[in-house]
């Protein structure tokens, strides 16, 4: 185990996760579309699109997946984000009636 640890593109995957994920997961896509495509009779053209739509899918995919991560990290430290109070039905037209009063 101590020899994979060591291999370069193991240890830039390590310090890299996120990247190294988009990259996984993109080379996966485009196979995957380039066998089930391959008899389709696509031209260049739409072969680069559907390759760079997988490439940016996969991306949104690991940055989604980030958030949870984000979370988790928030979570085993302790941080708590503070979440704004809901205004009373009966505070709200007073409000407006004063955002209104400073905008004229």
């Amino acid at each position: 185990m101590q020899r994979i640890e060591t291999l370069p593109p193991v240890r830039w995957a390590r310090v890299h996760p996120r990247l190294a994920a988009w990259i996984v997961l993109s080379l996966g896509m485009i196979i995957l579309l380039l066998v089930e495509a391959r008899d389709v009779g696509l031209l260049p053209g739409q072969w680069l699109a559907l390759v760079v739509a997988c490439v940016l899918v996969a991306g949104a995919c690991i940055w989604i997946i980030s958030w949870e991560d984000a979370d988790d990290r928030e979570a085993a430290e302790g941080v708590t984000v503070p979440q704004p109070e809901p205004e009373s039905v009966s505070e709200a037209p007073a409000k407006a009636a004063l955002e209104a009063d400073h905008k004229a």
